[in-house]
């Protein structure tokens, strides 16, 4: 796959009356965490012709041009009836008002909260527009009698799914996604896009898991036969299976016993892709987020969450030199709910001045909280770097609570297995990588060589380490062997606790390698890999890569080796 391809628009029937305009982008479109892999995206759009015709999701404006030109060249804009909104972000806006100047007629469907986001976006508030509960139905003839399902959660508070009962359909909008790019319409070979899958559950879904379960309890009374995602290929041969995976993976979410309360508000969606970042490193360490989005969330529910949880964030933009009514109010009820010996943290997202971010930081110092990560904010847009602060700081956060929960349970003495299992011996390595402006490494000793035509490798990540996110399938990085002798120095400085964004080779002698991540000079030998595949193993990934250059740096050392006294202890 070309990062370099111009971006296109695939169109394909895939059933009676439907066809799908695939809006692809083969390199990564925007700054959000789920955009990490850079495989590229494709934006899905629908069109129903039958009696009466509907588009279902117009792409953003990064693709307005190339998608109405491909629309124009098969199907005429002013025989439209309808446009049917998965959701409402402002990124839609250019295609919706480019759409209207060309077919005024149309009458946009969607969810009560898609309505008012709709009339703010189009700054239009005289629009026509079909709304949604639930219970209506919109028949567009000849079986094609759409019916609609509300799937609300935090991030998106007016997602709404369609079904089409004359194709068994569902209309998924955000669910059962993947960001990947290619020409297959749709899962063929499904269990290559497992990964693809799952990182996108768990940036996207794993925050709002809760509301998930109740989406996939809606969706089973639907006899579905694929899912038209907005993003990537379409679920059909893979359905049953990705439909149980979300079932597990949302459970492992709700049935935790450590939860966050992540409170937030988000005028242009900027500080809502930093409170995702930092779930994500919550979530990746293993402990539960509730997100909570207060603009839409009753104050007895926000109350429930706070008091329920091990520690909370708070997040807002600055509107006006303030933060807007719904956080002060969230702010308030946090204030007279939570006992200061939770762990608290702030961040924002602000134009010129972040007044709202200091107010809420200082509050919660002035009432005697600790915090779990230095208050983050953030001027504009979220670059990559910001992204990936954002993301150690919610890991550093999940370490802080489970670590204070272990302090308040004393460690059991390690068994005989455990100390048998601690036996194994492994080479001292240090992993290394780069992309972009994200970079990271960590102390290894769980390697393995596992092939020898083409030479290849298994090292296992703990999920949450923060190099854990470069190690996806088509990430390269380097593995320094590190040198019986001059290992200390190395070890001790890789395994030292790193703030958030901290630059990890600040202090050691590194080179870049042709992958582009760092080489440690005094390094025994090192190895350039590139990630094939990985396995989910218990609390680490379990990293498969081939070897694709290498050099050894001294002929006279010897290896250094890690001994360890139990299964339990690094």
């Amino acid at each position: 796959m070309s990062k370099n391809k111009p971006r296109d628009v695939q169109v394909y029937p895939i059933a009676t009356d439907t066809r799908i305009l695939r809006s692809r982008s083969w390199s990564r479109l925007r700054f959000e965490i789920e955009y990490a892999l850079a495989k590229g995206t494709t934006a899905n759009s629908y069109l129903i012709e039958s009696e009466k015709s509907a588009i279902i999701d117009p792409p953003g404006e990064t693709f307005t041009e190339i998608y109405l030109k491909a629309l124009q060249q098969r199907f005429h804009l002013d025989e439209l009836d309808y446009v049917i909104l998965g959701h409402v972000n402002p990124n839609r806006a250019a295609t919706l008002k480019a759409l209207l100047k060309i077919a005024p007629q149309i009458t946009f469907v969607c969810s009560n909260p898609g309505a008012i986001n709709l009339r703010s976006a189009l700054e239009n508030p005289d629009l026509q527009i079909l709304v949604m509960r639930g219970e209506e139905t919109l028949d567009l003839g000849n079986g094609h009698n759409l019916q609609f399902i509300p799937t609300p959660n935090p991030r998106y508070a007016d997602q709404l799914c369609t079904y089409d009962p004359q194709t068994e359909i569902l209309y998924s909008d955000k669910l059962f996604g993947a960001h990947v790019c290619g020409d297959q319409v749709f899962d063929e070979g499904w269990e290559i896009y497992n990964e693809d899958r799952r990182y996108y559950f768990d940036c996207l879904m794993a925050p709002h898991a809760r509301q998930v379960e109740t989406a996939l309890d809606k969706l089973a009374d639907f006899p579905v036969r694929m899912y038209a995602t907005g993003h990537g290929p379409l679920v059909r041969y893979g359905l049953i299976d990705l439909t149980k995976a979300y079932r597990q993976w949302s459970k492992q979410q709700t049935s935790a016993d450590l939860t966050v309360a992540l409170i937030y508000a988000s005028a242009y969606g900027n500080t809502a892709t930093l409170a995702q970042a930092i779930a994500r490193g919550i979530t990746k360490a293993g402990v539960a987020v509730e997100s909570i989005n207060c603009e839409f969330t009753e104050p007895e529910e926000i109350r429930a969450a706070v008091e329920k949880a091990g520690g909370f964030v708070i997040g807002s933009p600055t509107l006006g030199g303030h933060a807007p009514t719904p956080v002060q109010t969230a702010l308030g009820i946090v204030l007279s709910t939570a006992t200061n010996n939770k762990l608290a943290g702030v961040f924002g997202s602000f134009g010129w001045s972040g007044e709202a971010v200091d107010l809420i930081e200082g509050k919660l110092k002035d009432a005697g909280y600790r915090f779990g990560f230095d208050t983050i904010r953030v001027k504009f847009k979220p670059d990559d770097a910001t992204l990936q602060l954002c993301e150690e700081a919610g890991t550093d956060f999940a370490q802080a609570l489970k670590k204070a929960r272990k302090v308040r349970s004393p460690s059991q003495p390690a068994t005989t297995v455990e100390q048998a299992v601690g036996r194994i011996v492994g080479s001292l390595c240090v992993l290394t990588a780069k992309e972009g402006d994200r970079s990271s490494a960590m102390l290894a000793s769980w390697v393995s060589q596992a092939s020898f035509s083409p030479p290849g490798l298994t090292i296992a990540v703990a999920k949450d380490r923060a190099v854990e996110t470069l190690t996806h399938s088509g990430n390269k990085f380097v593995l320094n062997i590190l040198k019986e002798g001059n290992h200390l120095g190395l070890m001790k400085h890789f395994l030292k606790p790193f703030g958030p964004g901290q630059d990890r080779f600040a202090d050691v002698a590194a080179e870049e390698a042709e992958n582009g991540s760092p080489i440690l000079t005094d390094a025994l030998a090192y190895l350039e890999c590139s990630v094939q595949n990985r396995m989910e193993s218990g609390d680490h990934w379990l990293v498969y890569a081939t070897v694709e250059n290498g050099k050894l740096l001294d002929s006279d050392g010897v290896t250094a080796v890690h001994h360890r006294k139990s299964a339990t202890h690094y």
